[in-house]
């Protein structure tokens, strides 16, 4: 069973009806999302002239039987710390809202699929390559 956490650019680009993504997508068993990507969107959604119908296309996808949405709990807080230290150790920062998205792949031992490169700093997170 492939079990991927998809990152909030990677919902972005199947909305847009990316081919590449929209595919992957579709062999992907178990899609995981976080609510770190749902505040991202709902924030871009304001910003925009669509937000109602920005949010009804995301509560259908979010409504998906294979779609799982991951809050963010204690468990996920200890993984965000040990990624955060790391990675300040090794002199690589990474935006924090995808130290919580990488935090919650950790947990529930997810791939992650985003089209961000500096998630590959990130030691021990498995990548999903489409």
């Amino acid at each position: 069973m492939k079990k991927v956490l998809i990152d909030t650019n990677i919902y972005s680009f199947a909305m847009k009806a990316d081919v590449d993504v929209v595919n992957a997508l579709r062999r992907i068993d178990v899609i995981g999302f976080s609510a770190i990507s749902i505040g991202e969107l709902f924030s871009g959604f304001k910003g925009g002239n669509r937000e109602t119908k920005n949010r009804e296309e995301l509560y259908l996808f979010l409504d998906s039987p294979r779609v799982i949405v991951h809050p963010i709990d204690a468990a996920t807080a200890d993984f965000y710390a040990s990624i955060l230290n790391n990675l300040k150790a090794a002199g690589t920062p990474i935006p924090t809202n995808d130290i919580w998205i990488a935090a919650i792949a950790f947990q529930y031992g997810y791939q992650l699929y985003s089209k961000d490169t500096h998630f590959h700093l990130i030691p021990g997170l498995l990548q999903f390559r489409q």
